[in-house]
């Protein structure tokens, strides 16, 4: 009889096979709950050997949301196609699926989880902040925003996180409410910018006129002449 023989991985291999398993249990349960030994068992290696990889617990868990900082980044990358609010409504999709499927990971990304203060850990949540709000320019078609327009852009994406982090706890809004909620505060906040700034406001022309009569744009507006009347 022919018996199976483990393949011994590469260095790089078993590392990328450590984060893995490490973000799935940090994505499933506080980082502080995850022990070095639960990693090693799920990767089906002794605890030493998770210390020949990696220093300690804390780097392990900076690699992991690492990756899980690049997935969530990779979120907001949408094709320039088609309206803007249909193209937001699908990022907005996206970035609730990371957020369904990676909770705890998700808080402990956005809050420090066991490495607050960390520079790494800071860096990283500032990168996915970044990237979100370049991808947003790009869906504007601004490659130098006006100092509202920044204000616009970085306002929403700290109210996607907050709004995300309150939904976790207890999910007790429908998810697809969010969603939409959260396409209809860009097109709030963007509106309230142009009251004050005329660039901003040939901005929100040029996107209105782009917007279809079944858009969650036109959606907002309707709903505001409703509670009016």
């Amino acid at each position: 009889m022919t018996t199976g023989v483990r393949r011994r991985m590469g260095v790089e291999e078993r590392r990328q096979q450590l984060i893995g398993v490490a973000l799935d249990l940090f994505s499933r349960r506080s980082p502080d709950e995850v022990s070095i030994d639960e990693i090693a068992s799920a990767a089906g290696i002794s605890r030493p050997l998770v210390y020949h990889y990696f220093p300690g617990k804390l780097s392990l868990y900076e690699a992991a949301l690492q990756r899980a900082s690049d997935d969530l980044a990779a979120r907001f990358v949408e094709p320039r196609e088609g309206p803007l609010g249909a193209r937001l409504l699908r990022v907005m999709g996206r970035y609730f699926n990371f957020v369904d499927e990676h909770g705890p990971g998700f808080s402990a990304l956005m809050r420090g989880g066991p490495a607050v203060g960390s520079s790494t850990t800071n860096a990283l949540v500032d990168s996915v902040r970044q990237a979100a709000y370049v991808q947003i320019l790009s869906h504007l078609d601004v490659t130098e925003p006006p100092a509202r327009l920044e204000l616009v852009v970085r306002s929403w994406i700290s109210l996607a996180e907050s709004t995300a982090l309150l939904w976790l706890d207890g999910r007790r809004i429908p998810r697809a409410e969010l969603e939409a909620q959260l396409v209809h505060d860009f097109a709030a906040l963007l509106a309230v910018s142009a009251a004050y700034d005329e660039e901003t406001g040939a901005l929100l022309r040029r996107v209105i006129a782009d917007e279809p009569a079944d858009g969650p744009f036109a959606d907002l507006v309707g709903r505001l002449t409703g509670f009016m009347d």
